[in-house]
Order: structure tokens, then sequence, then C-alpha cells
């Protein structure tokens, strides 16, 4: 519990309105899309300028008073957290574009502007933002910085750290440092670069210049139905082996296409392997790309394909991929949406291997995912109410990004490490790895407030013992060993 010192201090920055005590109200923000862990944060704190969040961050440093950046709550991984006795700094009264200089391609935005938000800004000079995350109308670019987020089009334009040209960030002890530069390839330590998905344990940036990209000639998406998800996921991998790069390529499974259906109503095919492509630049090129991928699925024995026939009709191919994630709750209580990293010729063994692992525990997985990135999001579906159901769904949740690690992957491919996989981070990484990523954090964050408990398995074996909460041991506890 806070003083009533430091809350005093507190509301003198931000104002009586900008920081909420009371305990219903802090209740909103004790875990973000990962519900499956909870922590009432000590209070919230509203800032409206990076003035106002030096001065938070300078007393929470002189107070030792961890924080935790908050956007729109809508990360599925913990990152967003609270852990006990620390404030969450949310964004949601720093919502303005600053400026759009189309000359240079460039969006300058406060971290609390929704990602959708920005397409909607350019889009009537023919420009837009291509990070695309399933949640874009909802989630906010500062929770996408911290996270390097993704989404369906960063198979040809790249994540969220492609698009980052330079960010304002205020460093735990209040000093304001600008990363990265408006102009490409400055000199030096790429520190934007290891800014750009530090999840908040760096520092909070309060301004970011964005790279936006001009809207191709034409579009074209495919849709085409298999009757089983490893013969999708093999086109994936002869559409790439065959030279071609479509901005988006998109499997799900059965299950997930009866969740779209019930919730928006994108007529697809009813299948168990659907496969969604998009490609686009000059018509010429589209024709032929789209010709070609086309035979590729008759190869791999589509059974129906398909063109989106206007753009009304190619928005709701892709409304309807990108309800998937909140669909899932028509197919049960509860889910864990996962998110892993494999090399794309290991889709199809991989995905039978899911299928193989949720059998045995008598649970249900659902897959929807960037298939052409290898980006994996399995959606385990489970009932808290049923005894020990939780459990057995984190526990294989776990072993899926196991077998992502296995198979030469990554244990996160946009969603962040957070709470949920910090003890998989010793699985991926030797513990001198650990060690040097600790250095770089220590040196923004020496007294490990900016969003601690997160990332790192701490302590630094938890990866080898039971996954679970962190306890702190009792010699931590007592100050006589040092915890990163």
């Amino acid at each position: 519990m806070l003083s009533a010192q430091i809350l005093s201090e507190f509301r003198q920055i931000v104002g009586p309105r900008g920081l909420i005590t009371a305990q219903n109200q802090l209740q909103t923000y004790e875990c973000d899309g990962l519900t499956a862990f909870r922590e009432a944060p000590a209070a919230v704190l509203l800032p409206e300028t990076t003035e106002q969040v030096q001065a938070i961050l300078r007393l929470c440093t002189r107070h030792k008073v961890p924080f935790v950046a908050r956007g729109a709550g809508t990360g599925l991984s913990g990152g967003a957290l609270p852990t006990p006795g620390s404030v969450v700094i949310t964004f949601s009264r720093m919502t303005r574009i600053l400026n759009i200089d189309y000359a240079n391609h460039q969006v300058t935005v406060q971290p609390g502007v929704i990602n959708a938000n920005v397409t909607a800004a350019v889009a009537g000079a023919g420009f837009f933002y291509a990070p695309d995350p399933s949640s874009q109308t909802v989630c906010t670019l500062g929770g996408n910085v911290a996270e390097n987020a993704g989404g369906a089009h960063c198979l040809k334009y790249g994540f969220t750290v492609t698009h980052v040209l330079e960010a304002k960030v205020v460093l735990p002890s209040g000093e304001l440092v600008t990363l990265g530069g408006k102009t490409p390839d400055a000199p030096g330590y790429d520190l934007l670069g290891v800014f750009i998905g530090s999840e908040g344990t760096l520092g909070i940036a309060t301004e970011m210049t964005l790279r936006i990209v001009r809207k191709p000639e034409a579009v074209q998406v495919l849709l085409a139905a298999f009757d089983s998800i490893q013969a999708a996921a093999q086109t994936v991998s002869d559409i790439i082996a065959a030279g071609l790069l479509p901005s988006a390529m998109e499997i799900m499974d059965r299950l997930s296409i009866v969740a779209a259906e019930a919730a928006v109503h994108p007529h697809y095919p009813m299948c168990d392997g659907l496969l969604i492509v998009e490609v686009d630049g000059p018509l010429a090129e589209v024709k032929l790309q789209a010709a070609q991928v086309l035979e590729l699925c008759r190869k791999n024995g589509a059974t129906e394909t398909r063109h989106a026939v206007d753009e009304a009709d190619r928005l709701l191919i892709w409304k309807g991929r990108k309800a998937a994630f909140a669909a899932a709750g028509r197919l049960s209580p509860n889910y864990i949406v996962q998110d892993g990293v494999i090399p794309r010729t290991a889709l199809p063994v991989v995905l039978d291997k899911i299928g193989q692992m949720a059998k045995a525990e008598k649970l249900r997985v659902t897959n929807v995912f960037h298939a052409g990135d290898g980006n994996l999001h399995p959606i385990v579906l489970y009932n808290r109410e049923n005894p020990g159901e939780e459990d057995r769904a984190i526990d294989l949740s776990m072993r899926i990004l196991d077998l992502c690690v296995e198979t030469g992957g990554s244990i996160t491919g946009e969603h962040g490490v957070g709470r949920e996989k910090q003890c998989s981070m010793s699985y991926m990484y030797a513990p001198v790895d650990l060690e040097t990523m600790q250095r770089v954090r220590r040196a923004f964050d020496p007294e490990n407030l900016a969003n601690p408990e997160k990332l790192f398995p701490t302590p630094r074996l938890c990866g080898e013992q039971s996954r679970g909460h962190y306890v702190p041991h009792p010699v931590e506890a007592s100050g006589i060993a040092e915890v990163f």
C-alpha cells in the first residue's frame, strides 16, 4: 500500500482526476488479455504529457515504487500485469497524432493512439500503417512498440520494429532521451532496436515517429479450402519455395472457422484447413501471383477456391480472421491464446504433434495463425470450473512452446514473454545469454522498477522448476541476495 504522502505527490502531478485509488476501479487494471494472472495495482495514474510521465517516474524512483505501463490492456502474455505494490501508468489520455509528414512518409504519435487510427488518418492521402495485430481496432501503439507487435501483413512489410524510426523515451530515472532518428542509419549502437520489444522493462515511450507506406495499386485475396490443416500448411511452404512473397498468408482450422462464422459471418468454406492468401503490388504482378498461388493450392488438393469479389468482400474475409481470437469465447468459457514460432517447413509436423498432445490431455486446441511467418497461435480451450483443467491447459500451452524451441523456433512471435512465458526463457537461452540481457536492462533500470517480474526467469533457474507464480526466495526477501 502506498503512503498518503506518496499518493498526495502523485495527485499533485496528474491532478485528482488522473489518479485512481478506489478498489473497485483498480480491479479494471488487475490483468490484461491474459486473465489467468491477476494482481490489483496500488494505484493507477493517467498522465497527459511527457513532463507528467517524467515526474511520475522520478517519484517512483525516489520512493522505490515499481511501475507498469499500460495501453489498452489487450496484451496476451501478462506484460501489463501489475506486481504487488506497483502503480499502473496508463495512456488513455495521450491519444494525439502529433504530426503527419507525407513527404517523408512519417507520422508522429503519442503512445495511447489506437493502431487502426493511424491508417484511418492517412488513408485519404493513399497511405497506410502496415503492422496490423488482430486487435488493431483497440490496441495502442505504445503497447505495440513494447511487444514488437506483428499481424497478418508483417510477412511482407515487417513487424513494428521495421516501422518505428524514432522514440522519445522516459527512463526510470525520469530522464528524457531520444532513440533512433527520423533519418535512416544513425551511427552508434541501435538502442531503438533494443528498446522495441523490451516489454516496458527499459522505460516508457511517450512519443513515436512511425513509417507509413503507400497503398499498393492492386490487392487480391484468395481463399482455399483443404481437407487437412497439414495440406494447407504444405501449400504455404510451396508458395514461398516458388519465390512468391504474398503480403499475408493465414491458416484457420475447422473450429476457428466455426467460431468466426458464428461471430461475424465471413462466409468461409467449411473445411479442416482454410488458407487465406493476399497478394498486392502493381496490377499485372498481382494477377500473375494470384494465378500462381491458385495453381499451387490446387496442386496440394484444395477442394474449393475463390477470390474476394470486391473490396467489401476482402474486408469481410479479414474481419473473420481478425475476430477469430475473440470468437474463441463461443467455443469455450476459457481459453489461452499461445504464441510461438517455428520454421515454415515444420508446420505440418508440428501441427500434427499439437493435435496429439491435446488429445492426450483431453483438451481441445484450435489453430489460427500467421502461416507465412511460421507464427503459431494455438488456442487452448478449457473450463476453469472443472477442477485442475486450467492447470492442465496452462501446462499444455507451455509444452507447445517447448515444441517450438525444439524445432528451431521461438517462444514468441509477437505477443511477448510477459509474465506468462518468463520461465520458458531459460529453455530457449543459456544462462550467459540471460545474464547479458540483464546487464542491458540494468543499464537502463538499475533499481529494477520498470515492469519487474516480467520477461526474465526469477530466480534465474525457475525454468528448471515447476512453472507457476514467482515466489521470492527468503534470502532474496531478506535483502542478502540480489535478484535481477
